[in-house]
């Protein structure tokens, strides 16, 4: 049987980097790395002095804005003053308490709390330091999503395996023993740098297994003669292990789009590995200005 050989890093399955949605200094992270959390517990907050008189002022307007208002209907009651008066009283009303509202949206999100159980993975900021909103100041791990190990795949190895092919992964650090895994995702386009495709492998809850570890991975391959080859042309957006070809079901004069599974090109064509099935009939021209259930008048192509 064979086997896709690549080495790769354990990671959680889920990854948040946590920021505070409001800018300013932070006063007090409350966790460091290796920390394990709770849900809802409390993380990092950010200096509250300048968020707090604000939030005073902005609730003192409003009370002020409301008095106004009270007199205004009252003078209004007793015909000394003109409906005019109410509304400008009435908006200056609205506005503060707008300016209430968005005050104590800013004290609230002073702070970061964990949005669900876990370890903290990283802490790239640091008390003191002055951070705009979205600035990465956390970054947790929900264990509870279990691990994955991340493998780059050249374009040839991506084509070899796909979603659901089982593995067998060795944690130097835990041994060396071999842990069952399957392919759970591929990823969808190379990377710009290395020009590999990324590749996670899922991993059962073991105890030992921990963010940043090295595993290396034996991927069953799949099987390069099974399937059925198809003329390059017919085969179009591929990537991954994955492309599309139009099909003319029997009987039919409307062609259908359909995903197929798919190894590397060969001389005599491309494999299609699932999503076709032996004498169905592909379209090998004018594929780019065809959309799916367009009418279409069949040729054979000449042997």
């Amino acid at each position: 049987m064979a086997r896709v050989a690549a080495v790769g890093t354990v990671r959680l399955r889920q990854e948040t980097s946590l920021g505070f949605t409001s800018p300013g200094r932070i006063a007090r992270i409350a966790v460091n790395a290796g920390d394990r959390v709770a849900k809802g517990q409390l993380l990092a907050t950010l200096d509250m002095t300048t968020v707090v008189a604000q939030l005073g002022a902005a609730s003192s307007e409003q009370l002020r804005a409301a008095a106004e208002l009270r007199r205004a209907k009252a003078l209004l009651a007793g015909g000394w003053v003109s409906p005019a008066r109410v509304d400008t009283a009435q908006a200056a009303y609205d506005s503060a308490v707008a300016g209430t509202r968005v005050r104590r949206f800013a004290t609230d999100t002073a702070r970061i709390y964990a949005p669900s159980a876990g370890v903290i993975l990283a802490r790239p900021a640091e008390p003191s330091q002055v951070v705009d909103s979205g600035t990465p100041v956390i970054v947790l791990g929900e264990e509870a999503r279990g691990y994955v190990l991340k493998v780059p795949l050249s374009d040839r190895d991506a084509a070899r395996v796909a979603v659901g092919s089982a593995a067998t992964v060795q944690i130097a650090s835990l041994g060396g023993a071999s842990i069952a895994g399957q392919v759970v995702q591929i990823g969808g386009r190379a990377d710009q740098g290395t020009g590999t495709f990324e590749a996670e492998i899922s991993l059962p809850a073991a105890s030992g297994l921990r963010s940043g570890q090295i595993g290396r991975a034996a991927i069953v391959a799949r099987d390069q003669a099974a399937g059925v080859l198809v003329p390059p042309a017919a085969v179009f957006a591929p990537r991954a292990g994955e492309g599309f070809v139009y099909v003319l079901p029997n009987g039919s004069d409307r062609v259908e789009l359909r995903k197929v599974a798919i190894s590397e090109a060969q001389d005599q064509g491309v494999r299609v590995l699932s999503g076709l099935a032996p004498g169905e009939w592909v379209i090998v021209s004018g594929v780019d200005r065809l959309r799916d259930q367009q009418r279409v008048r069949a040729q054979r192509r000449p042997e």
